[in-house]
């Protein structure tokens, strides 16, 4: 576990605690994601019996991934932020919730023929440390499938936050979260040890009515700022109104709707095994490319 921290775990689950009264309304982002994740199992022609939810703080992953994969025996990993006193392995083996704390597994190695996380694992401290656990806790040709807040997500409003903040209080504070990229989501697979590793995003616009509507919207969904070296204080109003009269301003469409960018970025990757697809030895082709491409091949001395 990492000693750095750059969230606030404990402001994280208050945060979805908090949101858990009306996420109904709010849930939008959630289902969608975890119906994407589901057609992506229902693309690998094999079941999953076993399935651990790593992360979620509520059921919509479960209800909206249904029978797909295969999925027979589903588990719910939760983080928490206080040290909880471990049951055994045998009674975590028979129950269908386990509490991460301090971002450590219970020891529950080789159990699982999938583990699948949706938006949650950009709030993680140590998410390298997360992802070697996960694919130890894999068996061998295990699937493990993510979904992660990253790349440009919020730029409008974390344009419009820094531009009023400067304006109205003459310098700015940590408002939102540093986001993972496709490239680094990618390393850090392959760094965990998993075979195949693949990352990708889908880029989500959505529009709302104005600033003030997103921000609702964002702590309905548990969504709001929990860096750990955040300003404590609230925000001025003077610099929550000046934010909101910028991004009419300058990310409104034909209808004076804001337009906001989610990137959900998707990480995927194998526990190994034999019977997966293996890189040839160096100089074991026995086709030359230049043959392929009908090109002279330039020998470099």
């Amino acid at each position: 576990m990492t000693d750095i921290y750059i969230f606030d775990r404990k402001s994280v689950n208050q945060h979805y605690r908090r949101s858990q009264k009306e996420i109904d309304a709010h849930d939008f982002l959630f289902r969608e994601v975890a119906d994407r994740l589901g057609d992506r199992l229902m693309d690998i022609a094999r079941d999953f019996p076993k399935a651990l939810d790593l992360g979620s703080n509520h059921t919509i992953l479960k209800e909206t991934l249904g029978s797909r994969g295969g999925i027979q025996d589903f588990t719910s990993a939760r983080f928490r932020s206080e040290e909880p006193s471990l049951p055994s392995e045998s009674a975590l083996l028979g129950s269908k919730e386990i509490e991460i704390s301090t971002e450590i597994l219970p020891p529950t190695p080789q159990t699982y023929d999938l583990i699948i996380s949706n938006l949650c694992l950009h709030w993680v401290n140590d998410l390298p440390g997360i992802l070697l656990q996960a694919h130890q806790f894999l068996k061998a040709d295990g699937l493990f499938i993510a979904s992660m807040i990253g790349g440009e997500t919020l730029k409008e409003l974390r344009t419009c936050l820094m531009e009023a903040e400067m304006e109205v209080e003459g310098g700015v504070s940590p408002r939102v979260s540093p986001l993972i990229d496709v490239k680094d989501a990618g390393a850090l697979l392959q760094r965990a040890g998993f075979a195949l590793p693949v990352s990708d995003f889908d880029r989500i616009e959505v529009s709302y009515a104005n600033a003030f509507d997103l921000m609702k919207e964002l702590r309905g969904m548990g969504e709001t700022n929990a860096i750990h070296n955040r300003r404590k204080s609230f925000t001025r109003r003077e610099t929550l109104l000046k934010a909101a009269q910028l991004y009419q301003e300058k990310f409104s469409d034909s209808e004076g709707r804001i337009n906001t960018t989610f990137d959900v970025v998707y990480l995927a990757g194998w526990a190994p095994h034999t019977s997966q697809q293996q890189p040839l030895r160096p100089g074991s082709a026995t086709e030359r490319l230049s043959d392929f491409l009908d090109t002279e091949e330039t020998k470099i001395n």
